[in-house]
């Protein structure tokens, strides 16, 4: 450690420390967004999906408001995760702190970026207690030891690594957008049948070519899904997919795993919180492939988790890969894998709405077989492929230039944080 840095309790470098454990008010379903610990991963704070009521802000965060750049740390279930706030009005959940650094000592998002830090991490959990789920108390955590260079540099390693950051979170809004797009556009030719309704009032559909509007027709007739456009069928989804099934090589077999072939579980895909997958918690070996019912799937191929507390979620992938048992994969029999992903999720969708109130948890083979989608046109469908295609590739570049983004930050880190990378050799 550097001669000028210092190394200090946590308790004497905040100037707030606010823990909101108790009981909690009644959730709502709109109001004042509740940050609550399953929302704060990996240093952000994802889109809450729990309120309460306006008039019970007061009450419950009497303890302490929460300021812009105020760090939070969930301190149980799970312990360690952080993020910080960019100022907008939220509520704390419980299990959630608020951390506030001396102005004149701890730069807040150098603090962030302190608390994910392996040291640091590994202080908490030598001092949490539990087995199964891991918890601190505020005493405990008082005590955790924060290495601190001077307030400028501090300040400058927090510019280089959210600089990164910045730029991490602004393909994941570029991604979100880019699929809003797609999105939007299968349901208007799919969904509420915008050229068709177009061409049966004499209007020329809007926003396509006079070739691609030639492909729809002007009329409707009834069918098993109500009314559809004249011509288009109703079926199985496997009318137009292949389904594929996976395997898990045996874990007994350690040639079998750590090798160069992504391998894809029920976990990857339902933590997966972008479009598209691009890597795995696990990889499997060439032998692995060979030696158990796995298989290859194909990029763009369309995984849905067939059972357990994730029944449904769905993504695609952005290479091939394999995958286990817990999933199946659709693959497009007409080359139209974009629009056969967005018939997946309007289907997966449907059955959650209608298995409401009742346990969803299973999809099986005879799921796929039994459910009537809609069939569109083979020309209508690759038409909107092709439409969609450079969506669906700028999702997949901006996912790969992430990943190079957070292996640059992930490196950088811990050297930075320890005074073994010099800010001015990362700053040249």
């Amino acid at each position: 450690m550097p001669s000028e840095w210092r190394s200090l309790p946590l308790e004497v470098c905040m100037a707030a420390i606010i823990d909101y454990r108790g009981k909690s008010p009644s959730k709502t379903t709109s109001g004042i967004p509740l940050v609550t610990a399953k929302i704060i991963k990996s240093g952000r704070i994802e889109q809450p999906d729990e309120f309460i009521a306006e008039g019970d802000f007061d009450v419950w965060m009497q303890r302490g408001l929460p300021q812009r750049g105020d760090v939070v740390m969930t301190t149980e279930a799970p312990l360690g995760e952080v993020g910080q706030l960019d100022g907008t009005k939220v509520a704390l959940a419980q299990r959630v702190i608020t951390l506030r650094g001396k102005a004149e000592l701890l730069d807040n998002t150098f603090l962030k970026y302190l608390l994910q830090s392996e040291p640091v991490q590994a202080d908490l959990r030598a001092r949490a207690t539990g087995t199964t789920v891991l918890g601190i108390r505020q005493s405990e955590l008082r005590r955790v030891t924060l290495t601190l260079p001077p307030l400028p540099e501090q300040k400058a390693i927090a510019r280089i690594l959210g600089g990164l950051d910045d730029k991490i979170e602004l393909n994941r809004k570029m991604n979100s957008t880019l699929a809003e797009m797609a999105r939007v556009l299968f349901r208007s030719w799919f969904i509420e049948f915008d050229p068709v309704h177009a061409k049966a009032a004499g209007h020329k559909p809007s926003g396509m070519s006079e070739g691609t509007a030639a492909l729809f027709p002007a009329s409707f007739e009834k069918s098993k899904l109500g009314n559809v456009p004249a011509g288009w069928k109703v079926g199985s989804i496997l009318q137009q997919a292949d389904l594929l099934s996976g395997g898990t090589p045996k874990t007994s077999i350690a040639e079998y795993w750590d090798g160069d072939i992504l391998w894809a579980s029920a976990k990857d895909v339902s933590q997966c919180d972008e479009q598209l997958l691009i890597t795995t918690e696990r990889r499997i070996t060439k032998r692995g492939l060979e030696g158990s019912s796995t298989k290859m799937i194909p990029a763009f191929a369309t995984v849905v988790v067939a059972r357990g507390a994730t029944t449904g979620r769905l993504v695609m992938l952005g290479e091939k890969m394999a995958m286990n048992q817990t999933c199946y994969g659709l693959c497009s029999k007409i080359g139209s894998p974009f629009s056969l992903y967005c018939q997946a999720q309007d289907f997966i969708q449907r059955m959650v709405h209608a298995a409401h109130g009742s346990v969803f948890d299973t999809i099986t083979t005879r799921t796929f077989e039994t459910t009537d989608v809609l069939l569109p046109p083979h020309d209508v469908l690759g038409s909107f492929d092709r439409a969609v295609t450079p969506l669906f590739e700028g999702i997949r570049n901006n996912l790969y230039q992430s990943r190079t983004l957070t292996s640059m930050r992930d490196a950088l880190l811990p050297g930075l944080l320890s005074g073994e990378i010099p800010v001015s050799a990362v700053q040249d």
